[in-house]
């Protein structure tokens, strides 16, 4: 069986880490608390689970604290969470499977992150991360901001999840530390371009993402996810800027660089749906529900499941097509049992189908 060295940098998290280390704690041989400044109880709550506190002052660089964080590790694997993560009963049990039998060839393993939820506890948005990694491997953290691993070798894909449950976020924080590096003449490589043009964005700064996003889709460093990931922005800013036309042609970019995501389907779908091309929008909605969601990189649940089940009915209710229609109104139903508008469309088909 390996063993695991916890490895975390906190700042302030008094609300949030004893809810974050009682989950993980049974799991791991080790625990190492990197504090970067913090004023409240952080450091004492962080006591009572680990000796292994470390000071680390902050300069505003992810990858820097990060990196150190790894230094401290002693044990075979290295496994990273933030203080506002938590690990499910059912999600433990599968960590603690996985320790038992992880095959010691095995470099790295990703696990599914839930970044966001719905309010009925669906997840909404997803990504893949590779959050255990062998210590040996010496990998090195990457970015001031949205840091990432430098990940080689083999690689388990596994079906463990950590679900991200926030109580506070400094929502300008990302931007402030990327606008303080451009000010420093700080030359951006793709990803931090793709990552600013994202932060821009988020604070409806959208004629500046626009650049941005072009700015690093011209580079063609970028990988495939990350490119089409800002076609599919550029195409949201456009829309904030009622540009449709522009925002229709960045859609049709994100085709450029790998099979379409499940999103840029339903969004093509939706473009010949509103010109009443009914056969045309049906063929993209059925392919966003065929699309396979890729191994890492951002899932966005809804445009694989409910979003083009409830648009295919629509469109064959449109045809008359009530049976078509039922049965995807159904499947829409399954994902949002709660939602009162695909509820009331059931009725209206059931009322059709008895004509």
């Amino acid at each position: 069986m390996i063993t695991i060295s916890l490895c975390m940098i906190v700042k302030n998290e008094e609300s949030v880490l004893e809810r974050c280390l009682d989950c993980v704690q049974h799991l791991v041989d080790e625990i190492n608390i990197i504090d970067t400044g913090s004023s409240d109880r952080t450091k004492d709550i962080a006591k009572q689970y680990t000796s292994r506190i470390f000071d680390f002052p902050w300069g505003d660089h992810f990858a820097q604290a990060r990196n150190f964080s790894f230094q401290q590790a002693t044990k075979d694997y290295i496994l990273w969470l933030d203080a506002d993560d938590v690990l499910t009963t059912e999600q433990q049990h599968k960590l603690m499977e996985l320790k038992q039998y992880l095959y010691p060839n095995i470099d790295a393993v990703s696990m599914d992150y839930y970044v966001m939820l719905e309010t009925d506890g669906s997840v909404a948005l997803s990504e893949r991360r590779c959050r255990l990694v062998k210590r040996s491997r010496n990998f090195q953290w990457q970015g001031a901001v949205h840091e990432y691993l430098d990940i080689t070798g083999p690689m388990c894909h596994s079906d463990i999840a950590v679900v991200h449950l926030p109580i506070k976020r400094d929502k300008a924080r990302n931007i402030r530390i990327y606008e303080r590096l451009k000010a420093e003449g700080h030359v951006f490589a793709a990803k931090d371009l793709f990552h600013y043009a994202n932060e821009l964005k988020d604070h409806q700064r959208f004629v500046e993402a626009i650049n941005n996003y072009h700015t690093f889709l011209d580079t063609a460093l970028g990988t495939a996810d990350d490119s089409i990931e800002a076609c599919l922005h550029l195409a949201v800013c456009y829309e904030q800027l009622q540009d449709a036309k522009q925002a229709t042609q960045a859609i049709f970019q994100s085709l450029m660089y790998d099979q379409p995501k499940p999103e840029a389907c339903c969004r093509i779908g939706q473009y010949f749906m509103e010109q009443s091309k009914n056969k045309e929008a049906i063929y993209w909605y059925s392919q966003a529900l065929q699309v396979s969601p890729c191994t890492l990189g951002v899932y966005k649940r809804a445009y694989s499941t409910w979003i083009p089940h409830v648009q295919l009915s629509l469109l064959y209710d449109r045809l008359r097509l009530y049976e078509n229609a039922y049965e995807h109104n159904a499947k829409a139903l399954y994902y949002k049992p709660n939602d009162t508008c695909i509820r009331d469309h059931q009725q209206y088909l059931k009322k059709q189908l008895n004509k």
